[in-house]
């Protein structure tokens, strides 16, 4: 069996220890545990290790905490053709960074389905401004940028906008029923018009692109197999989308009645507006827009228009990029979607740890400076350093103890009250809280800056 390193600080040797003893038999290897002479392992820098520590000769992998800093290349000029790696930032995620976690699929990450993102009131917005929405859509997972008009009023720039994003190297799209705005952005480059019904069909005709064929009212999609029917019959390219309807204004129905379109036009490209759904519900829209994707997917429907207007549905494009790359995976494997996208788990955190009384009690013991530790798990907080270990409920109460024990400068005080506020937070929703560290929230979690950061 291959023979792996370990390298970990003073406090962590002990759980480090538990945790290969029950993984390395179940994963294939025998392994050593390298203690540096430094209390948590994270501090260490890759030129300070290397002054420190040098593997056995038989080592085939090491594996430095993933909180270390320092190009790994110091290592290897010194210690030769050894792999050399960093690991998870918590030595309880090893299992997963050693394959129970099944996301390094050489598949994973594939897709088949079109993002449409509509800029709303599009006429209304400066030209760099416009540039600078279309960008940041692009950057986060759009294919395509839908430049919705106003009704009632005609946009006379259209052109010039859409030319203007063409510059950018940006796919473009017209949300209109107005026929000159229409003519217009598909005169400009525009690949796609939304939408048509038998009131502007006929007009489709000479706009040269792709158009979304919807009913004329979406009750029983009535009007849509006419409008289909028209279109096919003068060459138009065109993809179906029989309207997502809000909750409590015929949900049910409309998913039936992609499932009868589909039925109906087996071949035909299809499309939904899932911004239906999430700009007009209470909830966050992550999971609503893996649920709306994952029915998409399985259903063929390989283009999604979204909207990023209210608040709760801001990372609407990011999450449908993450999304479905999910979905894609789990239905062309057969696979349930779980476990394979961490980044869309947001509010709280996938799995929780806990190093468990007898790993803090351990911490407790060999703690040798006055440094404050702190730990959040299984309802409690914990202040740990050399000369006192408190837990609790309540983080006033705690630091109210802390002073009567130790003194505390303004500096310090502000820093523990930061940690407590995390701390709580982790403990009110489910989370991981890891010291000197951020919250994870998914895709939108930002590094810890830190005291001097």
């Amino acid at each position: 069996m291959p023979h792996y390193v370990f390298l970990t600080g003073k406090l962590a040797e002990p759980a480090l220890r538990r945790m290969l003893d029950e993984l390395a038999p179940r994963v294939g290897f025998t392994h050593t545990v390298g203690v540096l002479p430094i209390t948590v392992a994270a501090l260490a820098t890759t030129p300070w290790i290397a002054r420190h520590f040098t593997p056995p000769a038989d080592a085939e992998r090491v594996i430095l905490p993933g909180l270390c800093n320092g190009e790994l290349e110091v290592l290897q000029s010194q210690w030769g053709n050894v792999r050399i790696e960093k690991g998870p930032n918590d030595l309880r995620d090893l299992p997963d960074y050693f394959g129970t976690s099944n996301r390094s699929d050489s598949t994973y990450g594939m897709y088949d389905i079109e993002i449409i993102a509509e800029i709303n009131h599009a006429p209304r917005l400066q030209l760099a401004d416009l540039i600078a929405r279309a960008t940041k859509a692009a950057a986060d997972g759009a294919d395509v940028i839908d430049l919705g008009c106003d009704p009632g009023t005609r946009w006379q720039d259209v052109g010039v906008a859409v030319r203007a994003l063409h510059e950018q190297n940006l796919r473009v799209s017209i949300d209109t029923f107005d026929n000159w705005e229409a003519a217009q952005g598909a005169k400009a480059g525009a690949e796609l018009v939304l939408s048509v019904n038998a009131t502007n069909r006929a007009d489709a005709v000479d706009w040269g692109c792709e158009v979304v064929a919807v009913p004329d009212t979406p009750a029983q999609c009535a009007g849509l197999a006419e409008t289909i029917d028209f279109l096919r019959s003068r060459g138009v390219p065109y993809r179906i989308d029989p309207i997502l309807e809000p909750i409590a204004f015929g949900f049910a129905e409309s998913l039936g009645r992609y499932l009868e379109t589909r039925k109906r036009y087996p071949d035909d490209a299809m499309m939904m507006g899932v911004g239906n759904l999430t700009e007009l519900t209470d909830a966050d829209s992550a999971g609503l827009n893996v649920l709306l994707l994952g029915f998409c997917q399985e259903l063929g429907i390989r283009s999604v228009l979204t909207t990023e207007v209210i608040n709760w549905a801001q990372s609407s494009v990011r999450e449908l990029d993450l999304a479905r790359r999910l979905v894609h995976f789990a239905v062309t494997e057969h696979v349930v979607p779980k476990r394979r996208e961490p980044n869309l788990v947001m509010l709280r955190d996938p799995k929780l740890h806990a190093h468990g009384e007898e790993t803090l009690r351990e911490l407790a013991a060999s703690i040798r400076d006055a440094n404050f530790r702190l730990f959040a798990e299984r309802g409690e907080l914990h202040i740990m350093s050399r000369d006192v270990w408190l837990r609790g409920t309540n983080p006033f109460t705690l630091f109210a103890e802390l002073q009567a024990k130790v003194e505390i400068d303004a500096s310090h005080a502000f820093y523990l009250g930061y940690e407590l506020a995390k701390a709580v937070t982790a403990l009110t929703l489910g989370k991981n809280y890891t010291q000197d560290q951020a919250l994870r929230w998914g895709y939108l979690t930002e590094a810890e800056k830190g005291r001097h950061g």
